[in-house]
């Protein structure tokens, strides 16, 4: 009898636990779903809210001479600057299969994307954020790399036929 109270008991702790990691997660998503949002409209000011004060940023992708390189910035201000001018086209960026790590007040988020400039794909690659979840009780972007290709992209077809 014992036995069976302590599995359901475990069993109960278990199921709490899930549905809290789903509520944190969700959160943690938000400020990323907020930035693409922002970035499809071209709304600067929306994308600067989900950063922290300090932020860093790199890209790898193959230089032209055909060598892996890693590029840095060290502020947002050329990446606002960029959403915030007047493009013709929506940028938009689709993430899928995002895995969400959180350790206390720190989580990371790893997620394949497609970028796509109206309706023409762009490029794909991998985006890794790392958040920072502040005094003010918001997670807020603190590191933002991504990797970059034009080729061997495999987007899910529920995505490409959106802007085919």
């Amino acid at each position: 009898m014992l036995t069976i109270l302590m599995t359901a008991g475990l069993l109960t702790i278990s199921v709490s636990l899930i549905g809290q990691t789903a509520v944190e997660k969700a959160a943690v998503m938000q400020p990323i779903n907020k930035l693409f949002n922002g970035m499809k409209l071209g709304d600067s000011s929306k994308v600067h809210e989900v950063f922290a004060s300090t932020v860093t940023m790199a890209t790898i992708a193959i230089d032209k001479s055909g060598k892996p390189a890693i590029r840095y910035e060290s502020t947002i201000e050329g990446f606002l600057k960029a959403i915030g001018t007047p493009h013709p086209d929506e940028w938009s960026e689709i993430i899928w299969d995002a895995k969400i790590e959180i350790d206390g007040n720190m989580a990371q988020v790893w997620a394949p994307y497609a970028f796509y400039v109206g309706k023409k794909f762009s490029h794909c690659g991998v985006d890794a954020f790392h958040l920072f979840n502040g005094p003010d009780g918001g997670w807020k972007i603190f590191h933002l790399a991504d990797t970059r290709q034009k080729e061997g992209c495999n987007v899910p077809k529920e995505i490409s036929k959106h802007f085919n």
